[in-house]
């Protein structure tokens, strides 16, 4: 395993859309081995592939719902969508691309995918709350977007420094 480059806003790369993992081989094994180490090295709860340069369909999430004695799960996510999405949550949102900047976004409260694992069998997953924002989030990746592209307004340095938001 490897620790990536994370692309920041200024790369092109992140604003184009992804094509499907096609080949479920020993190469997309080392890309999500190597996104993993990232994502635990950045401290983040989500990665896709195109912030690492790699503009193919696949995603990590950091499934944070868990009981207090379990640990936090780790979801491979390839060629995902979206099937079903409830309710709202409107809050602050960052990414490792655009560090240091947070936004308001309004996002799903819960969000079901239907995706393929690292082997390539299809499954689906409901996450709600932050998984179900970090769904959305890494999703728009695939597709060229960056939250800074869907917020209702970026949050001051006041802000960050009094957590009022």
């Amino acid at each position: 395993m490897a620790t990536r480059h994370i692309l920041t806003k200024e790369d092109p790369a992140l604003y184009k859309k992804c094509r499907p993992v096609t080949s479920f081989d020993a190469r997309l094994h080392q890309l999500l081995d190597d996104m993993a180490e990232t994502l635990a090295q950045s401290n983040g709860v989500g990665l896709a592939a195109p912030q690492v340069g790699v503009l193919r369909r696949a995603v990590l999430v950091l499934e944070t719902n868990v009981a207090e004695d379990e640990d936090e799960i780790l979801l491979e996510l390839i060629n995902p969508m979206i099937l079903e999405s409830s309710g709202e949550q409107k809050g602050a949102e960052g990414c490792l691309s655009v560090p240091g900047e947070y936004g308001i976004v309004c996002r799903p409260e819960t969000v079901k995918v239907r995706a393929q694992d690292r082997n390539g069998q299809w499954f689906e997953y409901e996450g709600t709350g932050l998984t179900a924002r970090c769904f959305c989030h890494e999703l728009d990746h695939l597709e060229g977007r960056v939250f800074t592209e869907l917020c209702e307004r970026m949050l001051t340095e006041e802000e960050l420094a009094n957590g009022a938001f």
